[in-house]
């Protein structure tokens, strides 16, 4: 597809952050990465998606997809059982 020059200029932006990227293995699978567990925090306190966005300066719609797949990976339906979960 082309994709492998963006997975290296994606590895090589993450590596200058010093950050690296988790290997995804089936054991991992069901875990939240750092970004759906930071939207998932700020969600469970309360916060709004665009209080959210605007926080991680990302799109609203951006912060929708990482709470979907929290929420997904989590087998939670609303915030408050988030909270909950995530408490």
């Amino acid at each position: 597809m082309g994709a492998e020059a963006f997975a290296r200029r994606a590895e090589r932006e993450l590596l200058a952050t010093g950050e690296r990227a988790r290997k995804r293995t089936v054991d991992t699978r069901d875990q939240l990465t750092p970004q759906e567990e930071q939207v998932a925090r700020l969600a469970a306190q309360g916060a709004t998606n665009r209080e959210i966005a605007g926080q991680l300066f990302i799109s609203p719609s951006t912060v929708e997809y990482h709470l979907r797949k929290a929420f997904r990976k989590l087998d939670v339906k609303s915030r408050t059982q988030l909270a909950h979960r995530i408490s």
